[in-house]
């Protein structure tokens, strides 16, 4: 893996330019996917999971022999404590794109948006009470001041916006779990993706007996399904080649690009209902993530000139 590079070396401006353009595709392309997933949405959240699960699957598979992962495929798969661990993360991430697909369909992706915006916030806790990480004040006030926004939603609604926590807790989690386990971005979601394949098979075969059938009857439809394999690899990759050439900590801001074109598709073009009141939901969650950046750059030593 080519080494990152610091500002005022030979060749920073291209790696950083590309890790960037790379960044804000993968964080795009996970923004505008309700677009797409609106597009199939008679298809039914279930179906649609079932053959992101099957597609994703069936790519990925080969995509990681291509780029050299066979070694540590093989040491994945000859390994009990990994194989259990990604069983469970991949229930967790089969989970998490069943509830975003569904929020989709039944035109909730403003309460996905909300729950992608707090998950850096959650992770933070996890951090704190799994490994042990310590909150720097900034940090501590971040949530603070996101468990208020989150309040006013419950005062709101007189209701807990479930949905949104569930897509955050249940993608905090899975990011701790991969993160204890070590097992890198490619390999560990295409053993995810397999262990899931027989649920996914067993749900489609199921869907067919029940007059359903397990795939469409035309072809335009199938390929339309088959789109959620590519959508579901393509900003992985993307992803993968950003993390080759920018630090985590710039990496990271990144992040609330997806949330935010979640947000404008939900107010803008799905034209979901959004009352005066949610803006200070969103505004206190936009504070906590503003003081959750500032504690990043604050944790780096002179942020200036920060290696990317």
């Amino acid at each position: 893996m080519r080494p990152r590079q610091s500002i005022g070396e030979p060749g920073w401006d291209r790696a950083a330019v590309t890790g960037s353009l790379f960044a804000a595709a993968a964080y795009g392309i996970w923004g505008i996917a309700p677009l797409y997933f609106r597009w199939i949405d008679d298809f039914g959240a279930l179906q649609i999971v079932a053959h992101r699960v099957l597609w994703s699957a069936l790519l990925l598979l080969p995509l990681v022999l291509v780029i050299g992962g066979r070694a540590r495929l093989r040491a994945v798969l000859g390994s009990p404590r990994s194989l259990g661990w990604l069983a469970l993360s991949g229930v967790l991430i089969g989970g998490n794109w069943l509830l975003f697909i569904y929020a989709v369909v039944s035109e909730r992706v403003l309460e996905a948006s909300l729950g992608y915006f707090i998950n850096p916030l959650v992770s933070v806790v996890m951090g704190m009470l799994f490994l042990g990480e310590r909150l720097r004040p900034l940090q501590g006030l971040a949530v603070v001041v996101a468990v208020i926004g989150v309040g006013n939603e419950i005062v709101r609604f007189g209701d807990v916006p479930w949905l949104g926590l569930a897509l955050a807790f249940s993608f905090a989690f899975y990011g701790l779990i991969r993160k204890r386990l070590g097992v890198d971005a490619f390999t560990g979601l295409t053993v995810e993706t397999w262990m899931l394949l027989p649920l996914a098979l067993i749900w489609l075969a199921w869907h067919g007996a029940q007059g359903g059938g397990m795939f469409p009857p035309g072809l335009a439809d199938n390929g339309k399904l088959f789109l959620a394999g590519p959508i579901t690899m393509l900003p992985l990759l993307c992803f993968a080649a950003a993390a080759n050439r920018l630090s985590l900590g710039s990496l990271g801001f990144f992040q609330y690009l997806a949330p935010s074109i979640q947000f404008a598709l939900a107010v803008w073009v799905f034209a979901e209902p959004f009352a005066t009141t949610q803006w200070w939901t969103f505004g206190l969650i936009w504070l906590a993530l503003l003081l959750f950046s500032a504690a990043a750059v604050s944790s780096v030593p002179n942020p200036k000139f920060a290696a990317l």
